[in-house]
């Protein structure tokens, strides 16, 4: 089994959950009567993951208790982020705690399940050859949840490319390989992951790969009424 860190992006205010998020953080919304930041942690835990970094900001205090009641004995540190960061810049912020090898990262807002396992396994294998990043995506019929009226990117020789009119819709799965050493390439402390990306596309340099299995995007109060009591 590959052993692999892992970053969980949970620092968002949620607000296409509406008033499901104003006492409660997104990450800790309960499908099955479990937190999806839990589903998350077991998941990739039972995946081989050994250290987990989870970046923090809003209702960061609840975030907190929820792993310090469920994952004490747990390699979970929280990278609070007192002023919001966006995606990248988050990530970039917990490098320290990341290390200098290549690692995982993930949203919050994605409902790993057992049959994603092997997908996600082969995606991850030989992790440490990535020279960039690789993103995993899903095809139309695979992808649940929120998910918008265009596509997301373009696959076509294991290089991703943005989406355009007429290409074959694909999705990004939220699941990534990231080389820390692409961070280098952007200065700002605070930044969009999709700087990065749309940087790696203008090299030819962005990785990818389809997942066979369905993924579930709990990214709006829709989807997260669709899979609630699944």
């Amino acid at each position: 089994m590959t052993s692999f860190n892992l970053m969980i992006l949970a620092a968002g205010y949620g607000k296409r959950m509406n008033n499901l998020t104003h006492s409660i953080p997104k990450p800790l919304l309960k499908i099955n009567n479990k937190e999806l930041l839990r589903h998350n942690i077991d998941f990739f835990t039972n995946l081989g993951c050994k250290k987990i970094i989870i970046n923090t900001h809003y209702l960061h205090d609840k975030i907190q208790h929820c792993i310090e009641s469920y994952y004490s004995d747990r390699n979970i540190i929280l990278s609070y982020e007192p002023t919001l960061l966006n995606t990248g810049g988050g990530i970039k912020n917990a490098l320290c705690f990341l290390g200098n090898n290549n690692f995982i990262v993930t949203n919050s807002d994605i409902l790993w399940k057992d049959n994603n396992s092997a997908d996600v396994l082969k995606f991850i294998n030989n992790y440490q050859q990535i020279e960039t990043c690789k993103l995993l995506l899903a095809n139309d019929n695979n992808f649940e949840g929120l998910k918008k009226s265009e596509g997301d990117f373009k696959y076509e020789d294991n290089l991703v490319t943005r989406w355009k009119k007429n290409d074959p819709y694909l999705f990004y799965t939220g699941l990534q390989i990231i080389n820390p050493n692409i961070f280098k390439l952007i200065e700002e402390v605070s930044f969009s992951l999709n700087k990065l990306w749309d940087l790696l596309i203008s090299k030819d340099s962005l990785q990818g790969e389809i997942s066979r299995s369905k993924i579930a995007h709990i990214g709006d109060i829709n989807a997260f009424n669709q899979f609630k009591d699944n």
